[in-house]
């Protein structure tokens, strides 16, 4: 689920944290770093499980009002047990082993706030996507799926009220909604009929040395900092280092980490992913800022055979 690029900016948001406090202890950035990586998958499980809940909440209308209808609807569309009985749905709303992780996590967050459970449902039930799939008349695994599908992704996925309470539960989960979600659609298009319920419980990371990658470039650049401090005022003689954007001056840092501290990284590969992050997160001039320095030094410490670089890939 998690990327590399990911893993670097959940270590620039440590080092953020850390220049707005007045507490500098390493240790604390770590904690701070674990348990920020780990809420990525939280998230990613109370995605999931918004989807069971809206399921739920179909099933009880269902059960305790059989002979509900939606407007200039036919009996056969009114009942809601078509979308109820949807395979693909049910698959996720009756995965035991999701339920086993988000009671172990203690995820009961659309328990206490199903009001966004039901704003859901109500937006899903006016939809296109849902009166097409309603009035057909028949369905096969793919289209339970397709609907599944078009719902995430047209419906809950953008939602901005969902947006905004993510965003006020936890900070950082503001960069992982978007991998979350992007995430989340691949997988439902991938799933197969016969998907066992692990199929929904996807590891974290892709490889463990992602995260120890993680350890590593937040203990070096916080730990080398005033040497990496002068590294870049040696090639911004005509800046004050209290006029370079803050997140410029920690990507720049990290940049700088990443380059003399892991020699399996192409220096191309670091630098193009310091200038991704510089285009997103800092300011509009912050990419070519950022990509003048490192040029500088790379170049500069190819001369003094400070790189080193080894492994696969290197250009």
């Amino acid at each position: 689920m998690l990327t590399r690029r990911h893993v670097r900016v959940k270590v620039m948001q440590c080092i953020y944290a850390l220049t707005r406090s007045n507490d500098d202890s390493l240790e604390k950035q770590q904690k701070f770093l674990k348990f920020s990586i780990e809420n990525t998958y939280s998230l990613y499980l109370l995605m999931m499980s918004l989807m069971k809940e809206i399921h739920h909440l179909a099933k009880n209308q269902v059960e305790l009002s059989a002979k509900s209808y939606l407007s200039n609807s036919s009996s056969s569309f009114d009942d809601k047990k078509k979308f109820v009985n949807n395979r693909f749905l049910k698959m996720i709303s009756e995965n035991k082993v999701l339920d086993e992780e988000l009671e172990i996590r203690k995820l009961q967050n659309w328990y206490l706030n199903d009001e966004y459970v039901k704003l859901l449902y109500k937006e899903i039930i006016a939809s296109d996507y849902y009166t097409k799939y309603m009035y057909a008349e028949s369905s096969s695994f793919e289209e339970d799926k397709q609907l599944v599908v078009d719902l995430f992704k047209n419906i809950i996925a953008p939602n901005e009220k969902i947006y905004d309470y993510f965003e006020d539960d936890k900070l950082t989960w503001v960069d992982d909604i978007p991998l979350v979600n992007t995430f989340i659609l691949k997988l439902l298009k991938k799933t197969r009929a016969d998907a066992v319920d692990s199929y929904f419980l996807p590891p974290l990371v892709k490889d463990q040395e992602d995260v120890e990658f993680s350890k590593r470039l937040l203990s070096k650049t916080l730990l080398q900092n005033e040497k990496l401090v002068k590294e870049i005022e040696g090639k911004t003689p005509n800046w004050d280092k209290d006029r370079i954007a803050d997140i410029d001056a920690i990507l720049l840092k990290m940049a700088i980490a990443e380059l003399l501290n892991f020699p399996s990284i192409p220096e191309r590969v670091t630098i193009n992913e310091y200038l991704e992050l510089a285009k997103e997160y800092s300011t509009p001039k912050s990419s070519t800022f950022i990509n003048g320095i490192l040029d500088k030094l790379v170049k500069e410490y190819q001369q003094e055979g400070k790189l080193n670089k080894i492994g696969r890939g290197l250009l």
